[in-house]
Order: structure tokens, then C-alpha cells, then sequence
């Protein structure tokens, strides 16, 4: 679109805005009719650890969305000379599931606990089995049974029980409300009915029946599918997310979708036979199912499209921060030594020196996690290296260490699905920092998955552009139109080629791997001696 056309489009209110709350990042992206970005605005943030908890204050919520919110009230006014006022719709969108919960005053009862806490494994051990249905620790569900066990006195108190993404939704529109995707995360969907699944519901009330003094089903936010009305910004809304006064109320919202519904959007990756893998912070891969598990796998996610449809994710709560601290490392030291590089060229450089490296690693071993884990049984995690006298300690075997760490949690739950399940998939598409370096990101994620990798020229948008896609597809669909259908034009052309795996690397992913399994008792001892 020309810069124009463009200004009148937003003075017009014919721009559709998604924001998204990531782990490190807050990111607002405006799009056009086209559905194509126009400008964007972020704001930078990081989880706190406090007394055992990875949280965000919810101060600090409201001032990342605000401050994103005014970076692109700036940017739009630097590139187009007018200021956004109206809008045809906005989506939010955040990490996904983890624990809040309101009292009926709507007062917070205790602080956010975000998806990397791993202190539920009681309650997911003991969910799973009285479903008979895959309940991670990560999963609202299991955070709330797990505040049963521990006795916490607040949980007679709740009212609401909510995520990210829906508390906001909440206070920007007054309704308790929750996109089939991000809810089948809070407690497991029956996708029959696209709505909680009623036996469980009737299961988990029946074993706290006495203990607390409400039904579950009455604390958690209604559950709407993609393309359904989720309300309209109040005027108490608008002035929250836009101080200035600049931002109207009325502008209807999409329901609220987690970073892995919105991750599955915005690589056009909602249907059948496909997959994404979001890698950054944390790293997970979603298969869209053709069919039902033949049971239930505890290292294995059920969650659901935006639009419902039942999809295998295999997830892992650490990635790229392991290596991230290296490599800013290695610069500090390249500082020193009096040669000093701006952060791409630094990344990029040492990244793509792994590619280099030998296909095993050369007998090297980490362990990047910051955080527990729960696929490999983890509660607590220690970053941790390790080699033996005869390992090829190089700087390219060291990155290439790293690089395949980063996915090996990950590639444990992959396995289930595509060894022991037999689930096939066509192409992976890749999104999130992992794919920065894109050579570097495709062809080793190539060698974990020993599938083809593609990356699209708009997956650098993420998720924050996938709640802006649902956000138009509530708005501008056809009678009928299902949103792969709606999809399917505004992603032709924008696929790269896709990275096959090549057969060394999967055979040194594979020893590597074979390795990194071995060695995970080095891993505990270093959770169990360090404090």
C-alpha cells in the first residue's frame, strides 16, 4: 500500500491491530485490509524469579502494553502523519496458560505464576491419571489442583480464573471470555462440543467436592472459537491502553488466543498434516492431527487450533537463553580484546560457526536450562557444559553444543508423536528467534526433526501479527469461509523453500541426542549441589 493510502486507511479506522505479550518482548503490529503490517511497536520485558515463582507484576503488564501501544502510535505518526483513533478491530494475544486467579472483587489473589514454573508435577501426575488425559504442569489446571494440595489459603476465594491473554482481554472489555485454543490449555476441550469437557469437569469437582466451595467450570472464562465476537473496548479500556486519549472505545475484539494458537497463525500452519515450531525463549512444536492419540503421553500437550481442531505439541520450557548468555559472553570478550560488534553481526557470526562444527558435536555436552523441565523431569534446572579430555573443545563444536541442546528437550516429545505415534506431517514451518540466523535455525532444526523446514518472510512478526490475523478474520470473512480458507491467499508466495534434513546432520543430531540423554544425571547432580 502507498503511504496515501495508507494514512487514510488508518484515519479511516480501517486498521486492525494485534498485540501480543511474550516472554521477553511486548509487540503491537497494525495491518491493513491486505492483512499485511504497516507498522509496529514493542517494549522489552523480563519474568522475575520471586520466593520460587517466575511471575510479571501486573504493574509492569500495563506498562508494557501502554508503552508498546505508544511506539506505534509514534511510528505510525513518523511514517504517515496521522495518529490511530479508530480501528475495525483489535486481538490480544500472550504466553500462554500458567495461573490467575481474582477474588469476586476482581482483586488478584497471588501473583501471576507464568508457564515456567515447574512446582505442579503432583497435580499433573495425579490429573492425568484421573482423566486419563495429558495434563501439563504448565496448564492452569494443574495449577490450580496443585494450590488444592499445598492447602493455599486463597483457593476457598477465587471467582475467576483466567490467563494472560484473557486478563487482559478482560479489563480492556469486561468479558471473561477465551479463544478455544488458549482454553484448551486452562482444562482439557471436548472438541465434539468446542467447549470444556464436561466429564472431566464433572471428575475434578466430584475429588474436591468439600474442599473448595465453588464449580470449576464457573471460575473459568467462556469459550469462544475463531471468528466469534468477544466484545468491544469500554471506555475504561481504551484510556487503559491508550493514556493519550488518542484510541476510541467501541472497537470489537477477537477472542484471546496463547502464543501457540497465534504461532499456528501466523505460519498458516491450522490444518491437518501441518506444523509449526515456535522457537525462543522456550521451544515447542504443534502438529495438527488427523486423529485422536492412541493415549495419553504426560510428556505430551492435546491443545486446539483457533478454530478447534485437535493438535499434538511437544513442549519445552528452554531454548535460546543458554546460549544467548554465551554469546554475549563471547563478546564481552571480543570487547576486551578491542574488537567490539553491534549484537547481528555477533549472533550471526557465532551461529554460523556452529554450522561448521562436527555433525556430533565433537564429544561436547550442555544443558541450557535456566528453568526445569518437565519432559526430561525436571523441576528446577542449572545451566551446565560438559566435556572429557578427548572432547573437540572448538568454538564451532561449542555453538553447534548449544544450537542442539537448545532443541533436545523438545525433539524427546517429537519422538512420541511421529515414532511412537505414527503421526505424519508434510513440512514444519519455523518461527521465533531460533530462525534469526535463518540457515542456521532451518538446517538444525532440520536435523531434530529429520523433517523439511521453511520459514516464511513474514514469520518475523510472529505472534503479534497472528491475533491481528484472527482479529481481521472476525471482521472481514465471507459467509462460511473457514479461517484456513482465509488464510490460504494472504500466505501465497510467502513460504520460503523449505531446508530437507541432510542425512549427516540427522546422524550427529541423533548421536548428540543419544548423549544428551545419557548424561542427564550430570544435569540432577548439578540441581542437587547447586543452590
Amino acid at each position: 500500500m502507498m503511504d496515501a493510502k495508507i494514512s487514510k486507511m488508518i484515519q479511516d479506522g480501517e486498521g486492525v491491530v494485534g498485540i501480543e505479550l511474550g516472554s521477553t518482548r511486548i509487540k503491537a503490529v497494525l495491518i491493513g485490509p491486505d492483512n499485511m503490517p504497516v507498522a509496529s511497536g514493542g517494549h522489552g520485558w523480563e519474568n522475575t524469579l520471586a520466593d520460587g515463582i517466575w511471575t510479571y507484576p501486573l504493574e509492569e503488564v500495563w506498562q508494557g502494553i501502554q508503552n508498546s501501544v505508544a511506539e506505534l502510535q509514534a511510528n505510525v505518526e513518523k511514517e504517515y502523519g496521522v495518529a490511530v483513533k479508530k480501528l475495525k478491530a483489535i486481538g490480544f494475544s500472550a504466553m500462554m496458560h500458567g495461573y490467575m486467579v481474582f477474588d469476586a472483587n476482581g482483586e488478584q489473589l497471588v501473583p501471576f505464576r507464568t508457564w515456567r514454573n515447574n512446582v505442579q508435577e503432583q497435580a499433573s501426575t495425579e490429573l492425568t491419571e484421573l482423566f486419563d488425559y495429558p495434563i501439563p504442569q504448565r496448564w492452569s489446571i494443574a495449577h490450580i489442583y496443585q494450590a488444592i494440595l499445598n492447602k493455599e489459603e486463597h483457593i476457598r476465594k477465587i471467582a475467576h480464573a483466567t490467563t494472560l491473554a484473557g486478563y487482559v482481554h478482560w479489563k480492556l472489555t469486561g468479558e471473561k471470555v477465551m479463544g478455544v485454543g488458549e482454553a484448551s490449555g486452562m482444562f482439557p476441550i471436548d472438541i465434539h462440543t468446542q467447549d470444556y469437557n464436561a466429564k472431566m469437569l464433572e471428575k475434578f469437582d466430584a475429588k474436591v467436592a468439600g474442599i473448595v466451595g465453588w464449580k470449576l467450570k464457573d471460575l473459568l472464562p467462556k469459550v469462544l472459537g475463531a471468528g466469534e465476537s468477544a466484545g468491544a473496548l469500554t471506555e475504561e479500556g481504551a484510556k487503559l491502553l491508550d493514556p493519550t486519549g488518542n484510541l476510541e472505545a467501541g472497537i470489537p475484539f477477537c477472542p484471546p488466543e496463547g502464543d501457540a494458537g497465534t504461532g499456528m497463525v501466523a505460519t498458516n500452519s491450522v490444518e491437518v498434516r501441518t506444523g509449526n515450531v515456535s522457537a525462543g525463549t522456550s521451544v515447542f512444536a504443534m502438529l495438527v492431527l488427523e486423529k485422536d492419540l492412541k493415549k495419553a503421553h504426560h510428556e505430551i500437550d492435546l491443545v486446539t487450533t483457533p478454530d478447534g481442531k485437535l493438535v499434538g505439541m511437544a513442549h519445552s520450557n528452554n531454548c535460546t537463553s543458554d546460549y544467548n548468555a554465551w554469546i554475549n559472553l563471547l563478546g564481552e570478550a571480543a570487547k576486551v580484546l578491542g574488537a567490539e560488534f553491534d549484537t547481528p553481526k555477533l549472533f550471526d557470526s557465532l551461529l554460523e560457526e556452529g554450522l561448521k562444527g562436527d555433525a556430533d558435536c565433537g564429544g561436547l555436552l550442555s544443558y541450557g536450562y535456566l528453568s526445569g523441565e518437565h519432559i526430561t523431569g525436571f523441576s528446577e534446572g542449572r545451566p551446565l557444559f560438559a566435556r572429557s579430555q578427548e572432547s573437540k573443545f572448538t568454538l564451532a563444536n561449542f555453538m553447534r553444543t548449544h544450537l542442539y541442546s537448545a532443541l533436545c528437550a523438545m525433539r524427546t516429545g517429537m519422538n512420541i508423536l511421529m515414532v511412537e505415534e505414527g503421526v505424519e506431517v508434510d513440512e514444519i514451518r519455523g518461527h521465533g528467534g531460533f530462525f534469526k540466523a535463518a540457515e542456521v535455525g532451518q538446517r538444525i532444526m532440520a536435523a531434530a526433526t529429520n523433517a523439511p523446514v521453511s520459514i516464511l518472510e513474514t514469520a518475523g512478526e510472529g505472534g503479534a501479527w497472528g491475533i491481528a490475523l484472527l482479529a481481521s478474520y472476525m471482521v472481514h470473512k465471507k459467509a462460511g469461509e473457514t479461517l484456513p480458507e482465509f488464510l490460504k491467499p494472504i500466505f501465497a508466495g510467502s513460504i520460503g523453500e523449505a531446508v530437507k534434513p541432510l542425512p549427516e546432520d540427522v546422524e550427529g543430531f541423533n548421536a548428540y541426542f543419544e548423549r544428551y540423554h545419557k548424561g542427564l544425571p550430570i544435569e540432577q547432580a548439578a540441581v542437587d549441589t547447586l543452590a
